[in-house]
């Protein structure tokens, strides 16, 4: 049995790889709903005035659906590789085939907002199926007659009335059942808007990854090859970098100090001089050397421009 176990475990890992965008939107998902559910529990709580209800609704409706949208792209590091040092000469004279280029674009911005609608999205879905909002921003708009109600009434003070039904407590006993057919009639719409907006989107991204799939130069291993390969030069390439910038930095940090940090049975330690301590204080932006580099902070600037002298201390002498 452990290992039929052991042996299911891999086919598991092996069917999820390549997957990870879709783990990822399922996972946002589901925060997004949880998230939803606390919120209107916690905070959600209708004015029942006339002009207010709108405003209130749409507000609890929209701005969080807006805010997880730039947050959504905001988080993407594609949004930032994208949009980094796009106003920079070199990128000029490194993209001579700017139709080329521009469908690239294209294609990423397609990618990343795909990736950023997903919680804004569900959001809206979940708070149309849920109607609490829908019902407060449209009570007032209604188009019914209500049972007891005086018909001379005037229409400001019919939507006065109509704006407090989403406050059970604020409507008189004898428009109690006018108000439930008026909540039951705007769930109903705002669920079906809900259910509409869920099958639009399901069907736009199962066309679109269709679409896509149909004009892609390559066949279906071969694209799961070239995915495969993508993922694993970028894991590889954040390891080499990491590596590279500390190896880097560490040559600077040792003449600075004049040891490694880390290192075993240090013999002696540089003592950095005041002009020294003020040279890699304060706050510095990139520094440009040449047409090819920078200096990427005060201290790699100083350890280009300075020599190794100062005052050396023995570690092994007793002070």
């Amino acid at each position: 049995s452990v290992r039929s176990k052991m042996t299911f475990l891999p086919k598991w890992l092996t069917f999820l790889k390549g997957k990870e965008v879709v783990i990822a939107n399922a996972i946002i998902a589901i925060l997004t709903i949880g998230g939803q559910q606390l919120f209107s529990f916690f905070t959600f709580s209708c004015p029942c005035h006339v002009g207010q209800n709108l405003i209130y609704g749409l507000a609890f409706l929209g701005a969080p659906a807006l805010i997880l949208l730039v947050v959504g792209y905001a988080l993407n590091n594609q949004t930032w590789r994208l949009v980094t040092g796009k106003r920079s000469p070199l990128e000029e004279e490194t993209t001579p085939n700017r139709l080329l280029q521009c469908k690239l674009i294209c294609l990423v911005l397609c990618s990343i907002s795909g990736r950023a609608l997903v919680a804004p999205v569900t959001w809206l879905a979940v708070t149309l199926i849920n109607g609490s909002y829908y019902v407060c921003a449209m009570s007032e708009y209604v188009s019914v007659h209500y049972y007891g109600a005086n018909p001379n009434v005037t229409a400001s003070e019919r939507r006065r009335i109509l704006a407090a039904f989403p406050c059970s407590q604020l409507v008189p006993p004898e428009l109690t059942r006018a108000r439930d057919e008026v909540i039951l009639l705007l769930r109903y719409q705002s669920q079906v808007a809900g259910w509409l907006l869920i099958a639009v989107v399901v069907i736009t991204v199962f066309l679109s990854y269709c679409l896509a799939s149909c004009f892609s130069p390559l066949s279906f291993l071969h694209f799961r090859y070239w995915s495969s390969y993508v993922h694993n030069e970028q894991e590889l390439l954040d390891e080499a970098t990491d590596q590279h910038s500390r190896l880097y930095a560490m040559q600077h940090v040792r003449k600075f100090f004049g040891f490694v940090p880390g290192s075993e049975n240090v013999k002696e330690i540089r003592i950095p001089s005041l002009r020294e301590w003020q040279a890699i204080s304060g706050l510095a932006f990139l520094k440009r050397v040449d047409e090819e580099h920078y200096d990427y902070s005060l201290l790699h600037d100083w350890a280009l421009k300075e020599s190794v002298s100062g005052k050396y201390l023995k570690t092994d002498e007793d002070p």
